[in-house]
């Protein structure tokens, strides 16, 4: 019998589908689709930051956590991305999926959404090549001023290339995915049962609650180095975040003392500057300062000039290597020097709000831009109480960041560019007219008071030193925009000189003090959550009469101490609510720096920083200031609980009107019972 087996041809098992097939033939398959679109362009996000500041990022066990971490953030964030997606797949009927209409939405719609999340990448290249973190308050704040903004970005980007590589790169992509007929595979199994569909929406919206309520950034570990923590967030999830956390309370949110011990151990350490309480109230800091000296006050007038984002490594007083601020160096020579001067904050709002009230940064938005800020005690007032008028000077719109709100409320006349005639300015870019132009408007305000025989406190902020750094060309040797922040650096000086020997025609030059302060510094990012070397920054106390010698003040100082300081200067007795003390009266006595950003609240003394943060956190460093590395260490309690005084308090008081101004007769009667 012949044997047939041979002949027959067996018939191959159709090969099961996968599982990622699978997922994709149902309804819900383009969310999947999506889903993973945002995972796999979040992973690529982290990996090109990482190697944008791989020489700032140890390769160790703590990168391999923060890719962990990051995963559960970008998988959180691709839930939340796609919840509406998933909802609204459950809601359409059949018919969509199968008519050509429907099938071309679908396809577009898929587009639309890569070209999204391309762009959200590149925004946040930008926006961790401008402050090496991702998005965080600033970014939220930013949208909420989209005029100079978004003018700022055209300005500073090739918008429209941009714009047609985020599209190319859609497109692309969205070419690909058909390739694969990923897409057909959905749509062609999207009719499902309305229960089924259903079924599946419910369980997408209880993953991403579920998650999303499981996973805040505070859960985050202290990572050793900063970036490592910035690059386990999402840049999207981190900027929700930010926006929910605009707004911190204090005693919530970061360790406490017993409010009236906090109170005691700050009003014992204000008191060290000789000043006495000027009310029984235990929670309350008014006090009456002393004058530093014998003999009388001095009557002068006072220009404050705050340069935006002027650290002090561009000065060569500070920094041998700068060519960049020949005006301000020379200046120097005839100035008192604050060689060792630093910044509270990263942004302009937190140097105004430590300039004008001198307060630490207390966490979230500072108190430039909170409700309830009208007549609070303020450097303005002081002089204000002295006879004096007060301005507010701004090359920008003030509008910005609440500025002319602030200002206007606390007493202070708001010029800005709204207040001037077209024929005023010469040159502008979206922040603002150029240095030039402002300094001569300070100018006009400075000969109007004096004609009007008062003495006269201006603040005069400057908005050149800021992207898109553009300004007059044919001005200094660098050209305009192309140079960057040294162009700027250098216009700004530039306008500087040339204010100065406007200045010295005028009859009241003699009879005033100059002074150069930077609001912040130009760059914050570092590989420390407070990266204490980047908050140094200049100031410059100039009186061309010699009522104040030159030299150099070594003793560590805060912006804080600022207010305090130039009050002394002139030597004023007056009531006082300040947080800062005057660094002159006792040169050998340590001084301190309070640094922030936003969340993180530290106490600097030159060799240690402590921190405080949520939740209930307080950290100790040892600061080495040739490496400029912090080291962990024991917690020193002196340090961590003046910390914490300070910052209580000062939210304390804010929250229940206790930094509001003086009553002048109720502060003459209590002056009059304190003089010695």
């Amino acid at each position: 019998m012949q044997n047939t087996s041979s002949n027959l041809c067996p018939v191959p098992a159709e090969r099961p589908p996968s599982r990622f097939s699978s997922a994709l033939a149902r309804r819900h398959g383009g969310a999947f689709l999506v889903l993973l679109l945002a995972l796999a362009i979040g992973s690529a996000t982290r990996a090109v930051l990482l190697l944008k500041s791989a020489a700032e990022i140890p390769w160790d066990l703590g990168l391999a956590a923060a890719a962990g971490w990051g995963v559960l953030f970008d998988l959180a964030t691709a839930l939340w991305i796609t919840l509406p997606l998933a909802l609204l797949l459950a809601l359409l009927p059949a018919r969509f999926f199968s008519g050509r209409l429907g099938r071309a939405a679908a396809h577009l719609g898929l587009g639309a959404i890569l070209a999204l999340l391309f762009f959200g990448a590149v925004a946040e290249w930008f926006f961790w090549d401008e402050f090496g973190v991702r998005a965080n308050f600033i970014a939220v704040d930013y949208l909420v001023y989209t005029t100079e903004v978004l003018g700022n970005i055209r300005e500073s980007y090739p918008m429209p290339a941009i714009y047609a590589g985020i599209g190319l790169a859609a497109a692309a992509g969205l070419a690909g995915l058909v390739r694969t007929r990923w897409i057909a595979r959905w749509l062609d199994h999207a009719a499902q049962p309305a229960g089924v569909r259903w079924r599946a929406a419910g369980g997408w919206a209880l993953a991403a609650l579920g998650l999303g309520l499981a996973l805040r950034q505070d859960l985050l570990p202290s990572f050793a180095n900063n970036y490592q923590r910035e690059l386990a967030k999402n840049g999207l999830w981190s900027f929700v975040a930010a926006f929910r956390a605009n707004q911190l309370e204090y005693d919530r949110f970061y360790p406490t003392l017993p409010i009236d011990v906090a109170f005691r151990r700050t009003r014992d350490r204000l008191a060290q500057d000789g000043s006495k309480p000027l009310t029984d109230n235990p929670r309350d800091l008014l006090r009456l300062v002393p004058a530093p000296r014998p003999g009388p006050e001095q009557r002068l007038n006072v220009i404050q000039i705050t340069v935006e984002s002027l650290s002090a490594d561009f000065l060569g007083a500070f920094n041998r290597a700068s060519r960049l601020t020949p005006n301000l160096d020379a200046l120097a020579g005839r100035s008192l020097i604050f060689g060792n001067f630093y910044a509270t904050g990263t942004r302009t709002d937190r140097g105004m709000e430590a300039l004008t009230l001198s307060v630490p940064p207390t966490p979230g938005r500072s108190l430039v831009k909170r409700p309830d800020n009208e007549r609070l005690f303020s450097l303005g007032s002081v002089f204000r109480s002295k006879g004096y008028a007060t301005a507010f000077v701004y090359g920008g719109f003030g509008y910005f960041d609440n500025m002319n709100y602030f200002f206007g409320e606390n007493g202070y006349r708001v010029v800005d560019r709204t207040k001037v005639a077209a024929a005023d300015i010469t040159f502008a870019n979206v922040w603002g007219a150029c240095d030039e132009d402002l300094f001569r408007w300070a100018l006009r305000e400075a000969d109007r008071d004096h004609a009007d025989g008062k003495p006269f406190f201006h603040f005069v902020m400057t908005t050149s030193n800021h992207r898109p750094f553009t300004y007059p060309e044919g001005k200094i040797d660098l050209p305009s925009k192309i140079s960057g922040r040294a162009g700027a650096v250098k216009y700004t000086d530039h306008a500087i000189g040339a204010f100065l020997r406007a200045a010295a025609e005028k009859p009241w030059y003699r009879e005033t003090i100059f002074v150069i302060v930077a609001d912040h510094c130009a760059s914050s990012a570092g590989k420390t959550e407070l990266p204490v070397q980047n908050y140094r920054i200049p100031l410059l106390i100039y009186a061309p009469g010699g009522q104040v010698a030159a030299g150099t003040v070594a003793t560590l100082t805060s912006q804080v101490d600022y207010a305090p300081t130039l009050l002394g200067l002139l030597n004023w007795s007056y009531p006082s609510r300040f947080y800062g003390r005057d660094v002159l009266t006792a040169p050998d006595r340590p001084g301190r720096a309070w640094i922030g950003n936003y969340q993180k609240l530290g106490l600097f003394d030159g060799a240690r920083l402590g921190v405080l943060k949520p939740p209930r956190q307080a950290v100790t460093f040892r600061y080495d200031a040739a490496t400029h590395a912090l080291t962990p260490q024991a917690q020193e309690a002196e340090l961590i609980d003046d910390a914490i005084a300070a910052y209580q308090t000062a939210s304390w008081l804010f929250r229940h009107g206790g930094q509001r101004e003086y009553d002048p007769a109720h502060a003459t009667r209590n002056v009059a019972a304190a003089a010695p």
